[in-house]
């Protein structure tokens, strides 16, 4: 049972990964860097799948677009685009995804709470894409906020609700479903290890 249990949620994470990577391909374009699906993805997942699967579902999406699979944003690819001006974002959804599924998961799965999660994340990921950018580009940190930071609150506030009304539905069914653990259970499994 458990490690049905445990294929079950590699699989979400695979399929998250690929969500993730689909999204990252819907995008509007700004000068240098655009605002793209990426972040909606990452909440979602966070908010369906929680801390640690969130977390890995971001490590796949990272390692499959490293390794050349072009699931960046504008189908890009390479280990040099996690290096680069923008990889802080992409580093940035891994952090992300765990401190916004921990909150839940320490808290509550609801609506409110999950858009404080994700309002969290949302202020993780802009400050490392920030701070990479900066020092990458190497530019000021008045041009980095002004190109990879300020561009992106209101988008990503708008983005932040949508994962917590979406994901917090999505995850519901899925618990009713008995296709993801309930937090009673997480509590429990977390007990015992």
């Amino acid at each position: 049972m458990e490690r049905n249990n445990k294929l079950r949620m590699l699989l979400y994470c695979a399929l998250f990964a690929a969500i993730t990577g689909i999204l990252a391909q819907i995008t509007i374009p700004l000068p240098l860097i655009p605002i793209t699906g990426q972040t909606l993805a990452v909440g979602l997942t966070a908010t369906i799948l929680g801390s640690r699967y969130g977390a890995i579902a971001m490590i796949v999406y990272a390692a499959i677009g490293a390794v050349g699979v072009p699931v960046f944003t504008q189908a890009s690819a390479g280990f040099h685009v996690l290096v680069g001006p923008t990889g802080g974002f992409i580093i940035g959804f891994i952090v992300t995804a765990y401190v916004t599924g921990l909150i839940l998961e320490k808290t509550k799965f609801t609506i409110s709470m999950a858009m404080i999660a994700n309002l969290a994340g949302m202020i993780i990921t802009l400050a490392l894409g920030g701070i990479q950018y900066k020092f990458v580009a190497d530019v000021s940190w008045t041009a980095a906020m002004s190109v990879a930071v300020t561009p992106f609150i209101l988008g990503g506030i708008v983005k932040a609700y949508l994962a917590s009304l979406v994901g917090i539905k999505v995850r519901e069914r899925l618990v009713q479903a008995r296709l993801l653990e309930g937090e009673r259970r997480i509590e429990r499994n977390k007990n015992i290890a």
